[in-house]
C-alpha cells in the first residue's frame, strides 16, 4: 500500500490509552460515595462529642463501631483527595519532569497525611 494513502492511526496503535482511566473515574466515584456515607456518620459522631472531654472522646472512639469507620473515612478521603490532584496535575502541568516530580510528591503527602490520621484515631482508640 502506497505510504501517502495510510493514515496517522499507524503511528499511534498499541501506543495510545493505557486502559487506566475508567479505573480511575470508578475510584474516584467510589471513594466519593464512601466520603459521603462514612462523612455523615462522623459529622454525627463529632457532633455527638462537642464538649466532651478527652476520656469519652477516648473511650468512644475505643470501640470499634466508632473507631472503623472513623479510620475508613480518613483512608477513603485521603485516597480520594490523591485522586483528585493527580487529575489536577496532570492536566495542568505539562512539563513532563515537574509533572513526575509532583505526582510523587502528591503520594508522599497523602501517605503522610493518612497515616497521621490513622495514627491519631489509633492512639486515640488503643492508649496514651
Amino acid at each position: 500500500m502506497s505510504e501517502k494513502l495510510r493514515t496517522p492511526l499507524k503511528n499511534v496503535r498499541r501506543l495510545g490509552s493505557a486502559h487506566e482511566g475508567s479505573d480511575h473515574f470508578w475510584k474516584q466515584r467510589v471513594t466519593a460515595v464512601s466520603n459521603l456515607v462514612l462523612g455523615i456518620f462522623v459529622i454525627w459522631l463529632m457532633s455527638r462529642l462537642v464538649g466532651a472531654d478527652y476520656a469519652q472522646v477516648k473511650m468512644t472512639l475505643s470501640n470499634p463501631l466508632y473507631g472503623l469507620p472513623v479510620m475508613l473515612f480518613v483512608i477513603s478521603m485521603v485516597v480520594h483527595m490523591r485522586l483528585g490532584m493527580q487529575i489536577v496535575i496532570e492536566d495542568y502541568v505539562h512539563d513532563e519532569f515537574r509533572k513526575v516530580v509532583y505526582l510523587m510528591l502528591n503520594t508522599f503527602f497523602a501517605i503522610l497525611v493518612g497515616a497521621a490520621c490513622v495514627y491519631a484515631v489509633l492512639k486515640l482508640s488503643f492508649g496514651a
